[in-house]
Protein backbone atom coordinates (compact mmCIF):
# COMPACT_ATOMS: atom_id res chain seq x y z
CA UNK A 1 0.00 0.00 0.00
CA UNK A 2 2.76 2.84 -1.08
CA UNK A 3 1.53 6.15 -1.07
CA UNK A 4 3.11 6.55 -4.91
CA UNK A 5 0.97 3.67 -5.93
CA UNK A 6 -2.61 5.08 -4.62
CA UNK A 7 -1.67 8.51 -6.82
CA UNK A 8 -0.73 6.47 -9.87
CA UNK A 9 -3.31 6.14 -12.41
CA UNK A 10 -4.71 2.47 -11.57
CA UNK A 11 -4.17 -0.42 -14.02
CA UNK A 12 -6.68 -2.00 -16.10
CA UNK A 13 -7.00 -4.94 -13.66
CA UNK A 14 -7.06 -2.07 -10.97
CA UNK A 15 -10.38 -0.16 -12.61
CA UNK A 16 -11.93 -3.97 -13.23
CA UNK A 17 -11.62 -4.56 -9.42
CA UNK A 18 -13.00 -1.77 -7.92
CA UNK A 19 -15.72 -1.47 -10.54
CA UNK A 20 -16.71 -4.71 -9.38
CA UNK A 21 -16.18 -3.67 -5.52
CA UNK A 22 -18.87 -1.00 -6.29
CA UNK A 23 -21.17 -3.25 -7.62
CA UNK A 24 -21.40 -5.80 -4.94
CA UNK A 25 -21.15 -2.59 -3.06
CA UNK A 26 -24.72 -1.45 -4.91
CA UNK A 27 -26.44 -4.75 -3.03
CA UNK A 28 -25.82 -3.11 0.57
CA UNK A 29 -25.68 0.19 0.31
CA UNK A 30 -28.74 2.06 -2.05
CA UNK A 31 -28.58 4.65 -4.57
CA UNK A 32 -24.77 4.29 -5.29
CA UNK A 33 -23.88 6.95 -8.04
CA UNK A 34 -23.60 4.82 -11.45
CA UNK A 35 -20.65 7.98 -11.91
CA UNK A 36 -18.53 5.96 -9.49
CA UNK A 37 -18.24 3.19 -12.01
CA UNK A 38 -17.21 4.73 -15.11
CA UNK A 39 -14.81 7.43 -13.32
CA UNK A 40 -10.81 6.84 -14.38
CA UNK A 41 -10.44 5.67 -10.90
CA UNK A 42 -13.44 4.60 -9.58
CA UNK A 43 -11.85 3.44 -5.92
CA UNK A 44 -10.31 6.72 -5.19
CA UNK A 45 -13.67 8.38 -6.01
CA UNK A 46 -15.63 6.01 -3.78
CA UNK A 47 -13.00 6.90 -1.13
CA UNK A 48 -13.79 10.81 -1.46
CA UNK A 49 -17.72 9.96 -1.92
CA UNK A 50 -19.88 11.46 1.35
CA UNK A 51 -22.78 10.17 -0.09
CA UNK A 52 -21.62 6.51 0.11
CA UNK A 53 -19.28 7.19 3.03
CA UNK A 54 -22.16 8.19 5.04
CA UNK A 55 -24.50 5.42 4.18
CA UNK A 56 -21.92 2.41 4.90
CA UNK A 57 -21.10 4.69 8.29
CA UNK A 58 -24.70 4.14 9.60
CA UNK A 59 -24.75 0.93 8.34
CA UNK A 60 -21.68 0.12 10.09
CA UNK A 61 -23.33 1.92 13.60
CA UNK A 62 -26.53 -1.11 13.29
CA UNK A 63 -26.96 -3.26 16.33
CA UNK A 64 -25.88 -6.56 14.53
CA UNK A 65 -23.57 -4.92 12.02
CA UNK A 66 -20.40 -6.64 13.63
CA UNK A 67 -21.82 -10.33 13.16
CA UNK A 68 -19.70 -13.09 11.71
CA UNK A 69 -22.67 -12.87 9.16
CA UNK A 70 -22.96 -9.61 7.70
CA UNK A 71 -22.59 -9.17 4.77
CA UNK A 72 -21.11 -5.66 4.54
CA UNK A 73 -18.12 -7.12 6.92
CA UNK A 74 -17.39 -9.48 4.70
CA UNK A 75 -17.23 -6.81 1.64
CA UNK A 76 -14.87 -4.97 3.35
CA UNK A 77 -12.95 -8.13 4.00
CA UNK A 78 -12.52 -8.93 0.53
CA UNK A 79 -12.17 -6.08 -0.55
CA UNK A 80 -8.90 -5.03 1.62
CA UNK A 81 -7.95 -8.46 0.61
CA UNK A 82 -8.31 -7.39 -3.29
CA UNK A 83 -4.27 -6.16 -2.77
CA UNK A 84 -5.50 -2.94 -4.66
CA UNK A 85 -4.01 0.09 -2.73
CA UNK A 86 -6.99 2.03 -3.95
CA UNK A 87 -9.41 -0.13 -2.38
CA UNK A 88 -7.53 -0.66 0.65
CA UNK A 89 -7.62 3.26 1.33
CA UNK A 90 -11.09 2.67 0.81
CA UNK A 91 -11.31 0.32 3.99
CA UNK A 92 -8.99 2.23 6.17
CA UNK A 93 -10.83 4.73 5.60
CA UNK A 94 -14.01 3.17 7.56
CA UNK A 95 -11.49 1.94 10.49
CA UNK A 96 -12.13 4.36 13.12
CA UNK A 97 -15.89 3.30 12.64
CA UNK A 98 -15.08 0.07 13.34
CA UNK A 99 -12.86 0.37 15.71
CA UNK A 100 -14.86 2.67 17.95
CA UNK A 101 -18.26 0.17 17.76
CA UNK A 102 -16.63 -3.11 18.05
CA UNK A 103 -14.72 -1.60 21.22
CA UNK A 104 -17.46 -0.01 22.84
CA UNK A 105 -19.67 -3.08 22.12
CA UNK A 106 -16.68 -5.48 22.93
CA UNK A 107 -16.60 -4.44 27.05
CA UNK A 108 -19.99 -5.63 27.19
CA UNK A 109 -18.63 -9.11 25.86
CA UNK A 110 -20.95 -8.71 22.67
CA UNK A 111 -19.79 -11.01 19.58
CA UNK A 112 -18.04 -9.12 17.26
CA UNK A 113 -16.79 -11.51 14.42
CA UNK A 114 -17.71 -9.41 11.45
CA UNK A 115 -15.01 -6.41 13.05
CA UNK A 116 -12.64 -9.10 14.18
CA UNK A 117 -12.05 -10.57 10.55
CA UNK A 118 -11.78 -6.84 9.10
CA UNK A 119 -9.27 -5.78 12.15
CA UNK A 120 -7.59 -9.15 11.85
CA UNK A 121 -6.87 -8.63 7.75
CA UNK A 122 -5.26 -5.48 8.38
CA UNK A 123 -3.03 -6.55 11.08
CA UNK A 124 -1.98 -9.51 9.07
CA UNK A 125 -0.91 -6.97 6.46
CA UNK A 126 1.19 -4.97 8.79
CA UNK A 127 2.31 -7.99 9.59
CA UNK A 128 3.64 -8.99 6.73
CA UNK A 129 4.91 -5.45 5.76
CA UNK A 130 7.39 -4.89 8.35
CA UNK A 131 8.72 -8.64 7.68
CA UNK A 132 9.30 -9.35 11.72
CA UNK A 133 11.42 -5.81 12.13
CA UNK A 134 10.53 -3.27 14.62
CA UNK A 135 9.10 0.39 13.69
CA UNK A 136 12.41 2.40 15.49
CA UNK A 137 13.82 5.82 14.88
CA UNK A 138 17.01 7.40 16.03
CA UNK A 139 17.64 9.90 18.86
CA UNK A 140 20.18 12.33 18.46
CA UNK A 141 22.60 12.13 21.35
CA UNK A 142 21.76 15.03 23.26
CA UNK A 143 25.17 14.70 25.18
CA UNK A 144 26.85 16.16 21.75
CA UNK A 145 26.46 19.92 21.60
CA UNK A 146 24.45 19.23 17.95
CA UNK A 147 23.57 16.79 15.44
CA UNK A 148 26.37 17.81 13.27
CA UNK A 149 28.64 16.62 15.88
CA UNK A 150 27.59 12.78 15.88
CA UNK A 151 30.80 10.33 14.91
CA UNK A 152 29.94 8.77 11.82
CA UNK A 153 32.56 5.94 12.74
CA UNK A 154 30.59 5.18 15.77
CA UNK A 155 29.75 1.74 15.56
CA UNK A 156 26.05 1.21 15.96
CA UNK A 157 24.70 -1.62 17.98
CA UNK A 158 21.18 -2.10 17.93
CA UNK A 159 20.61 -3.71 21.35
CA UNK A 160 22.66 -1.59 23.57
CA UNK A 161 22.26 1.62 21.77
CA UNK A 162 20.43 3.84 23.64
CA UNK A 163 19.88 6.43 20.76
CA UNK A 164 17.32 3.90 18.91
CA UNK A 165 13.69 4.09 19.84
CA UNK A 166 11.20 1.73 19.37
CA UNK A 167 7.76 3.22 17.81
CA UNK A 168 6.32 0.30 17.47
CA UNK A 169 7.49 -3.70 18.56
CA UNK A 170 8.13 -6.34 15.95
CA UNK A 171 5.11 -8.16 15.98
CA UNK A 172 3.59 -11.76 15.33
CA UNK A 173 1.36 -13.26 13.20
CA UNK A 174 -2.66 -13.84 15.05
CA UNK A 175 -5.27 -15.98 13.60
CA UNK A 176 -7.89 -15.07 16.56
CA UNK A 177 -8.46 -12.33 18.68
CA UNK A 178 -8.27 -12.81 22.38
CA UNK A 179 -8.36 -10.54 25.13
CA UNK A 180 -5.00 -10.49 25.78
CA UNK A 181 -4.10 -9.42 22.57
CA UNK A 182 -7.19 -7.23 21.54
CA UNK A 183 -5.31 -3.90 22.62
CA UNK A 184 -2.45 -4.77 20.35
CA UNK A 185 -4.06 -5.87 17.22
CA UNK A 186 -6.49 -2.44 16.98
CA UNK A 187 -3.31 0.02 17.73
CA UNK A 188 -1.14 -1.96 15.13
CA UNK A 189 -4.27 -1.37 12.98
CA UNK A 190 -4.85 2.11 13.75
CA UNK A 191 -0.81 2.69 13.41
CA UNK A 192 -1.52 1.37 9.88
CA UNK A 193 -4.01 4.23 9.28
CA UNK A 194 -2.12 6.44 10.57
CA UNK A 195 0.53 5.84 8.30
CA UNK A 196 -2.07 6.23 5.16
CA UNK A 197 -3.96 9.56 7.31
CA UNK A 198 -2.84 12.24 4.86
CA UNK A 199 -5.34 10.18 1.82
CA UNK A 200 -8.10 10.01 4.72
CA UNK A 201 -11.43 12.50 4.12
CA UNK A 202 -11.51 14.92 7.00
CA UNK A 203 -14.49 12.87 7.90
CA UNK A 204 -13.16 9.78 8.67
CA UNK A 205 -10.54 11.32 10.65
CA UNK A 206 -13.49 12.98 12.78
CA UNK A 207 -15.10 9.99 13.37
CA UNK A 208 -12.05 8.80 15.37
CA UNK A 209 -11.38 12.05 16.96
CA UNK A 210 -15.73 11.63 18.29
CA UNK A 211 -14.81 7.97 19.21
CA UNK A 212 -11.74 8.83 21.24
CA UNK A 213 -13.63 11.21 23.37
CA UNK A 214 -16.41 8.13 23.74
CA UNK A 215 -13.31 5.89 24.96
CA UNK A 216 -12.05 8.15 27.18
CA UNK A 217 -15.23 9.07 28.85
CA UNK A 218 -14.49 12.02 30.32
CA UNK A 219 -15.17 15.37 30.18
CA UNK A 220 -11.86 17.38 29.06
CA UNK A 221 -13.96 20.82 28.63
CA UNK A 222 -11.91 21.92 32.17
CA UNK A 223 -8.78 21.80 30.49
CA UNK A 224 -9.74 24.11 27.70
CA UNK A 225 -7.40 26.88 29.47
CA UNK A 226 -4.78 24.61 29.94
CA UNK A 227 -1.65 26.19 30.55
CA UNK A 228 -2.49 29.89 30.20
CA UNK A 229 -2.64 32.52 32.78
CA UNK A 230 -6.29 32.45 33.21
CA UNK A 231 -5.90 28.66 34.61
CA UNK A 232 -3.15 29.88 37.44
CA UNK A 233 -5.71 32.72 38.17
CA UNK A 234 -8.64 30.51 38.92
CA UNK A 235 -7.52 29.78 42.42
CA UNK A 236 -6.88 33.20 43.75
CA UNK A 237 -10.30 33.85 42.25
CA UNK A 238 -11.47 30.98 43.97
CA UNK A 239 -10.42 32.13 47.35
CA UNK A 240 -12.15 35.26 46.67
CA UNK A 241 -15.54 34.14 45.45
CA UNK A 242 -15.32 32.40 49.93
CA UNK A 243 -16.55 36.22 51.24
CA UNK A 244 -19.10 35.98 48.97
CA UNK A 245 -22.55 36.54 50.28
CA UNK A 246 -25.32 33.84 51.21
CA UNK A 247 -27.33 34.18 48.39
CA UNK A 248 -24.35 33.81 46.06
CA UNK A 249 -22.60 30.79 48.33
CA UNK A 250 -26.28 28.91 47.62
CA UNK A 251 -25.98 29.05 43.74
CA UNK A 252 -22.56 28.06 43.93
CA UNK A 253 -23.30 24.61 46.02
CA UNK A 254 -26.24 24.61 43.39
CA UNK A 255 -23.58 24.47 40.39
CA UNK A 256 -21.01 21.93 42.69
CA UNK A 257 -23.84 19.93 42.68
CA UNK A 258 -24.93 20.00 39.24
CA UNK A 259 -21.09 19.26 38.18
CA UNK A 260 -21.00 16.36 40.96
CA UNK A 261 -24.19 14.98 38.89
CA UNK A 262 -22.47 15.40 35.59
CA UNK A 263 -19.35 14.10 36.68
CA UNK A 264 -21.31 10.53 37.98
CA UNK A 265 -22.61 10.97 34.82
CA UNK A 266 -19.40 10.80 32.91
CA UNK A 267 -18.25 7.90 34.77
CA UNK A 268 -20.87 5.69 34.00
CA UNK A 269 -20.91 6.83 29.98
CA UNK A 270 -21.13 3.74 28.07
CA UNK A 271 -18.10 3.15 25.75
CA UNK A 272 -15.41 4.25 28.24
CA UNK A 273 -12.88 1.61 27.45
CA UNK A 274 -9.61 0.68 29.07
CA UNK A 275 -6.53 2.62 27.36
CA UNK A 276 -3.10 0.42 27.66
CA UNK A 277 -0.47 2.50 26.20
CA UNK A 278 -0.63 -0.05 22.71
CA UNK A 279 -3.51 1.16 21.77
CA UNK A 280 -3.59 5.41 23.18
CA UNK A 281 0.33 5.70 21.49
CA UNK A 282 -1.18 5.23 17.81
CA UNK A 283 -4.20 7.40 18.99
CA UNK A 284 -2.45 10.20 19.89
CA UNK A 285 0.10 10.17 16.88
CA UNK A 286 -3.45 10.35 14.82
CA UNK A 287 -4.55 13.46 16.76
CA UNK A 288 -1.37 15.01 16.47
CA UNK A 289 -1.44 14.80 12.60
CA UNK A 290 -5.24 16.33 13.24
CA UNK A 291 -3.97 19.20 14.84
CA UNK A 292 -0.96 20.19 12.49
CA UNK A 293 -2.35 18.62 8.83
CA UNK A 294 -4.22 22.02 8.44
CA UNK A 295 -4.35 22.24 4.41
CA UNK A 296 -7.66 24.71 4.12
CA UNK A 297 -10.37 26.28 6.67
CA UNK A 298 -12.62 23.07 5.69
CA UNK A 299 -10.43 21.68 8.32
CA UNK A 300 -11.16 23.78 10.81
CA UNK A 301 -14.18 21.09 12.25
CA UNK A 302 -11.30 18.57 12.60
CA UNK A 303 -9.09 20.57 14.37
CA UNK A 304 -11.72 21.71 16.93
CA UNK A 305 -12.70 17.80 16.89
CA UNK A 306 -9.22 16.66 17.78
CA UNK A 307 -8.80 19.42 20.59
CA UNK A 308 -11.91 18.29 22.18
CA UNK A 309 -10.77 14.59 21.88
CA UNK A 310 -6.86 15.79 23.54
CA UNK A 311 -8.73 17.22 26.29
CA UNK A 312 -11.36 14.19 27.00
CA UNK A 313 -8.20 12.13 26.81
CA UNK A 314 -6.03 14.34 29.52
CA UNK A 315 -9.11 14.36 31.52
CA UNK A 316 -8.83 10.40 31.39
CA UNK A 317 -5.14 10.32 32.40
CA UNK A 318 -5.39 12.52 35.20
CA UNK A 319 -8.22 10.28 36.34
CA UNK A 320 -6.80 7.16 36.18
CA UNK A 321 -3.18 8.80 36.98
CA UNK A 322 -1.37 7.45 34.32
CA UNK A 323 1.82 9.52 34.54
CA UNK A 324 2.98 8.25 30.90
CA UNK A 325 -0.12 9.47 29.60
CA UNK A 326 -0.10 12.15 31.04
CA UNK A 327 2.79 13.29 29.61
CA UNK A 328 1.89 12.53 26.30
CA UNK A 329 -1.80 14.09 26.68
CA UNK A 330 -0.02 17.46 28.44
CA UNK A 331 2.45 17.42 25.90
CA UNK A 332 -0.60 17.96 22.70
CA UNK A 333 -2.28 20.00 25.13
CA UNK A 334 0.82 22.61 24.93
CA UNK A 335 0.92 22.29 21.05
CA UNK A 336 -2.89 23.35 21.39
CA UNK A 337 -2.38 25.76 23.58
CA UNK A 338 0.11 27.63 21.63
CA UNK A 339 -1.86 27.14 18.62
CA UNK A 340 -4.79 28.70 19.48
CA UNK A 341 -2.48 31.34 21.45
CA UNK A 342 -2.10 32.50 17.45
CA UNK A 343 -5.46 33.01 17.00
CA UNK A 344 -5.17 31.95 13.29
CA UNK A 345 -8.78 33.14 11.84
CA UNK A 346 -7.37 32.38 8.29
CA UNK A 347 -6.14 28.62 8.43
CA UNK A 348 -4.42 28.73 4.95
CA UNK A 349 -2.49 31.83 6.51
CA UNK A 350 -1.94 28.55 9.64
CA UNK A 351 -0.14 26.86 6.96
CA UNK A 352 2.21 29.29 6.19
CA UNK A 353 3.51 30.37 9.15
CA UNK A 354 4.02 26.88 10.42
CA UNK A 355 5.69 24.21 7.96
CA UNK A 356 3.69 20.49 7.73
Amino acid sequence: MSDDNAAATPSPDAIRKAQSAIQSLSSLVPSIPTSLSSSNNPALSLLHDSGVSSCISALLREPNSGSGDNNLCRWLYDTFQSGIPELQLVVLRFLPVITGIYLTRIVHRKPQAGFEAVLLALYASETNARSGQAVTVTIPDLSNPSVYHESKSTVKNNATNLDLAVVSHSLEPHGTVRSSRRARIVGVTLELYNSKISQMPVKSKIELCEFCKIWAGQDGDMYKGFGSEAEHKQSDEDEEDEEVGDGEEEEEEERDIIITEEEKRMKKKEGRIPLPWELLQPILRILGHCLMGLNNSKEKELFDAASDACRSLYARAVHDVNPKAILATASLLRLLKRLEDNKFDDFDHFTNVIPL
